[in-house]
């Protein structure tokens, strides 16, 4: 997403944009989106500074961090930018830090359920299906 400074009214503009992730390079081991990044910008222009609220809605499929299975989960995020106004350089890329926003907001040990049992650590049973017959839990 490209802001040109110089097509901010004095009142602000929102902007709309789809793009896929892969041309953010956003897909990790545990971590797909399944569907375009949403993103809606409401701009606002001072003498000296432009101000963007980005909001980013996107599904995605995570991996569990207990259990391992796959599960739907739907990224939201709202975010605060705020640039420099300079006459010079009048186009503003959002692109690398709406990348680097998103990849900081992935869960650390991403969770099906607060409730995931996870695995056996003796036979790698889903403890999330019923129990093992290994003896160990």
């Amino acid at each position: 997403m490209k802001i040109d400074t110089r097509q901010i009214p004095a009142l602000g503009v929102i902007l709309s944009e789809e793009f896929s992730p892969a041309e953010l390079d956003l897909d990790t081991e545990t971590i797909k989106f399944c569907g375009p990044i949403r993103a809606k910008a409401v701009i606002s222009k001072s003498y000296n500074a432009i101000g963007v609220s980005l909001s980013l809605n996107a599904p995605m499929l995570a991996s569990c961090s207990r259990c391992l299975q796959e599960f739907n989960a739907s990224f939201n995020r709202q975010i605060e930018l705020h640039y420099a106004a300079d006459k010079l350089e009048p186009i503003i890329d959002l692109d690398p830090d709406i990348r680097e926003e998103i990849i900081l907001s992935y869960p650390i040990n991403p969770l099906c359920n607060d409730a995931c049992k996870g695995l056996c650590p003796k036979c790698g049973c889903n403890l999330n299906e019923g129990g093992c017959h290994c003896g160990s839990t």
